[in-house]
């Protein structure tokens, strides 16, 4: 068996070689004609699919040949060659973040200002009613991360835990209570697993704790400062768990005769800035050796998965002592507690998975296309999402269907997944069709011992033709029940409407219900099904236009799909997405985008400095067309505009002659997070964990307690929630966003936005749009997607929260969309955010850190603050541009800085003031 050296040397080497491949190819292409050059990559694209399939061919038949240690071998060959291929992928982005944080002190003169701006907030944390939203936070985040645990397997009702047990692993120490970031939260004052346990009255073994301290395990609390954060993760921080060479013959003898039981937590972290490889989540080395030592010695052992990514878990089939396993996620400070009390039985899990589990993370086909790509000529990073629809479940369900041993050799564990300590039966319903909505009711009856929640999960399937992409199935809603004491009953009702079946129809520029059988079905995850039923629709149904708000639909984003293929359920193969090669140029139509002009407008520019005795407080209540702005807006001057409008990081611009109070903005979704001054404010888990409790109460009371937060310590809007996908396994930010599905994604987020803004505070809905990776995000990106997909999956989250919780705010993602900035693209602002879906809050740009972050485009597409730490910059930059163009885009600043002022005029700020 290869070393572990020669293995490496093996990758690096034929890293190498196709490096050079690559090298030679691109020389052959640039010295073609254009005509040449275009069919050739075609034919390299297809030789490339054909190569991959072919291979996939060859490791199908060679697998059965192989034992467990040579498939285990080859695993790790292919581990390490993907680990050296994408060797970059992690630090990219970090030049800018970790100079950004870093480098501060070294800013030129003119922007010392702009840091003390933001580093003199300062908050009124220490009050009475500051002290009672913290405690009463503690509460809400328990509740979360009791309802947010997934049991995954409990062989021989082995949970809950009847006696003592042995704690294993360096990780037990120090469990990730959350992600690191914009998106982190405080980690101070949390319990540890082992005062969890204690306090649960479980008898762990001290001897083996006091071993494994001896060993350098220790347990040490996170920071909830950013700046802490990403520097800890810039400079390297935990290591990892060690060798388990201090787990001697005697130690282990010791735990045996203590115990037949014990617990190994493993996990991964993810971060702001940067993305996981595949081999982040999978067990290290060490970890297996850890396994094979406490399996020879334990006849049961219990695996706790500490990630909010998803890890590859195919090793608890692989030992046979592992009966029971539990995801916990980042479950927030009270995360060690409320796994105590599930191992106990205090608690009867009831959380459901958010995303699908696969054998493999690297079978997802957006793998295929994650990582660094760079243009040849020009400066920009691309990502192509060649997956079309099929993200998650809806490729794996609808790629499997029918192929039932090929979905078990592939998924370990369906989306929505998640067992219970009790028993549930289910009498469900035909589905009803009335008023444009579809209801099915479930009574769901506890047959067993304990008490426990359900969550009844109803999904569609629509008839395919082939004229559009439909995955197999999807998700329609979803309800928990409350907790059932054993043989009660309750029935649920989950209703949506007909139109939700409806996929989008790109050459059409409309949605489109097609004509045939729907059929609708309660699950207890997307892959098992209860009971099923048929809707169906006898003729095509045309929805051209939005049925809210009456605006015609149409196809606005052809120059978001560019060039590309995508995978299409008719030719899976030659369809499949393939990585770049490393020989793409930008089109002369992206760079047009990447660097849009404007001519000046006629006309007479807008009137600045009136003396109108208008204030600010009569404004409140205002409609936005009331002629009474006009005259509001009259009286600033064109700097104090351009001022309004640059300065929208943490802390926005007073003006105390027309009563305009600043306002404070802050981060992050787990959690009030002040990035550059002291804040002690209370943690909350992270998304992943709070879309587990598939509970939307509990999301409502986890932004009710933010706001009650937010209101003591004197804090406006709240950056959040986080919206984005889980496109792959690999996302840095996965733990910041709910799930694979946009649903589940919207509702949630959505009941979070109601729980703030009915409670006074406002929100940020984010990061609008396309922000499902970290690399290059902060450098600037081009992301290509199908209408389609963008429709359906990425934007539908936002659209569910935009109509269904109005939200004050939503953020601008750092993406080029296309090629053209989601923060200067009208399309995206004005074409679907307000007038399609009719919302009529601010939207902000997310932090400022590049020239494509431009204030000029911002402006003019209807993005109305920068969130620029440095805003002199930008109020330079804008300057220019009014000065060039004084009418048009002097309007469209008129119109940001409108925007901005009705915000702060409904803020809890003005009752201040």
């Amino acid at each position: 068996m290869a070393t572990r050296k020669e293995i490496k040397q093996e990758a690096v080497a034929r890293v190498k070689d196709e490096r050079a491949a690559r090298q030679a190819r691109k020389a052959e292409l640039e010295a073609m004609t254009p005509d040449e050059r275009t069919a050739a990559k075609a034919a390299d694209k297809t030789a490339a699919r054909a190569a991959q399939a072919a291979a996939k061919a060859e490791r199908a038949e060679v697998r059965p040949t192989l034992n467990r240690a040579q498939r285990r071998e080859l695993k790790r060959r292919e581990r390490v060659y993907r680990k050296v291929k994408h060797r970059p992928r992690r630090a990219i982005g970090w030049g800018v973040t970790g100079a950004a944080v870093i480098g501060l002190g070294a800013l030129a003169a003119p922007y010392v200002g702009d840091i003390s701006t933001i580093a003199s907030l300062t908050f009124t944390d220490e009050t009475p009613e500051a002290v009672a939203a913290r405690e009463a936070a503690a509460g809400v985040a328990e509740s979360i991360s009791d309802e947010g645990i997934v049991l995954l397997k409990n062989d021989a009702d082995l949970l809950p835990l009847d006696g003592g047990v042995n704690v294993f692993s360096f990780a037990a120490y120090n469990l990730i209570l959350g992600g690191s970031g914009s998106g982190g939260a405080s980690g101070s004052e949390t319990p540890t697993l082992f005062e969890a346990l204690e306090a649960q009255g479980v008898d762990y073994n001290t001897d083996l704790d006091a071993a494994t301290r001896d060993a350098g395990a220790k347990h040490e609390a996170a920071s909830g400062n950013f700046v802490a954060q990403m520097a800890s993760t810039f400079l390297g921080g935990d290591e990892g768990e060690p060798a388990p060479d201090y787990l001697t013959d005697d130690v282990l003898a010791q735990a045996q005769a203590f115990s037949d039981t014990a617990i190994v937590v493993v996990g991964a972290s993810g971060t702001e800035a940067s993305d996981l490889t595949q081999e982040d989540l999978q067990l290290s080395a060490e970890q297996r050796a850890l396994l094979d030592k406490v399996t020879a010695v334990q006849d049961h052992v219990i695996v706790v998965v500490n990630s909010g990514n998803q890890m590859e878990l195919g090793f608890l089939d692989e030992y046979p002592e592992i009966d029971a396993a539990l995801w916990i996620g980042t479950p927030g400070p009270q995360g060690a507690t409320s796994l105590a009390k599930v191992l106990t039985g205090e608690v009867n899990p009831s959380g459901r998975l958010v995303d699908t589990y696969a054998y493999d993370v690297s079978t997802a086909p957006g793998a295929e296309n994650l990582g660094d790509h760079d243009y040849t000529n020009v400066k920009r990073s691309f990502l192509d999402y060649e997956e079309g629809i099929y993200v998650g479940y809806r490729y794996y369900e609808t790629r499997f269907e029918g192929d039932e041993d090929g979905y078990l050799d592939t998924v370990q564990f369906p989306f929505g997944y998640g067992l219970s300590y009790t028993d549930f039966s289910w009498d469900v319903a035909e589905a009803v069709v009335s008023d444009n909505a579809i209801s099915v009711d479930v009574t769901v009856t506890n047959d067993g011992d304990v008490a426990g929640k359900d969550v009844v999960e109803v999904y569609f399937s629509a008839p395919y033709t082939g004229a559009i992409e439909k995955s197999s199935i999807e998700l329609a809603g979803y309800a928990k029940t409350s907790e059932l004491a054993p043989g009660a009953s309750e029935t649920v009702t989950v209703e949506f409407a007909i139109e939700d079946m409806a996929s989008w129809d790109t050459a059409g520029g409309r949605y489109l219900l097609e004509a045939g059988d729907y059929a609708i079905s309660a699950r207890t995850d997307v892959h098992t099904a209860v009971a099923s039923s048929t809707v169906s629709v006898a003729d095509d149904v045309v929805i051209d236009a939005d049925p809210d708000t009456g605006t015609a639909y149409e196809s606005r984003f052809d120059y978001v799909e560019g060039d590309l293929t995508f995978l299409s359920r008719a030719d899976w193969e030659g369809t499949y997405p393939t990585a770049p090669d490393g020989t793409e140029t930008a089109s002369d139509e992206v760079l047009a985008l990447m660097d849009p002009t404007y001519e000046p407008a006629e006309g007479e520019a807008p009137t600045y400095g009136a003396d109108n005795g208008l204030q600010l407080s009569d404004m409140v209540g205002i409609d936005l067309d009331d002629p009474q702005w006009d005259a509001f807006l009259d009286q600033l001057t064109l700097d104090e505009q351009i001022a309004l409008f640059s300065q929208g990081a943490y802390s926005s611009l007073a003006i105390d002659r027309l009563g305009i109070p600043s306002i404070t903005l802050l981060d992050s979704p787990a959690g009030l997070n002040s990035l550059f001054s002291p804040l002690d404010s209370a943690a909350y888990p992270n998304e992943a964990v709070v879309g587990a409790t598939w509970n939307d109460a509990l999301a409502y009371a986890l932004g009710e307690s933010v706001a009650a937060e937010a209101k003591a310590y004197g804090v406006d809007v709240w950056y959040a929630p986080g919206m984005n996908l889980h496109r792959t396994a690999m996302g840095g930010r996965d733990f910041e966003y709910f799930s694979e599905d946009p649903l589940l994604t919207g509702k949630m987020a959505a009941a979070m936005v109601s729980g703030s803004e009915d409670n006074g505070v406002l929100t940020t809905i984010k990061h609008f749009v396309l922000n499902d990776q970290e690399v290059n995000a902060r450098t600037g990106i081009n992301v290509f997607a199908s209408e389609q997909a963008l429709r359906e999956l990425y934007l539908e989250p936002f659209e569910i929260a935009a109509k269904d919780a109005d939200p004050s705010g939503a953020m601008s993602s750092f993406i080029n969309i296309g090629g053209s900035w989601a923060g200067g693209n009208a399309d995206l602002l004005q074409g679907v955010l307000r007038d399609e879906w009719g919302f009529d809050g601010f939207v902000t740009t997310d932090a400022v850190l590049g020239g494509w972050m431009n204030p000029e485009d911002a402006a003019r597409a209807g993005n109305d603050w920068m969130l620029a730490v440095l805003p002199t910059a930008s109020e330079g930059t804008l300057k220019k541009a009014v000065d060039a163009d004084p009418v048009g885009l002097g309007a469209d600043l008129r119109d940001r800085v409108r925007t901005i002022l009705a915000t702060v005029a409904r803020s809890t700020a003005m009752d201040a003031s």
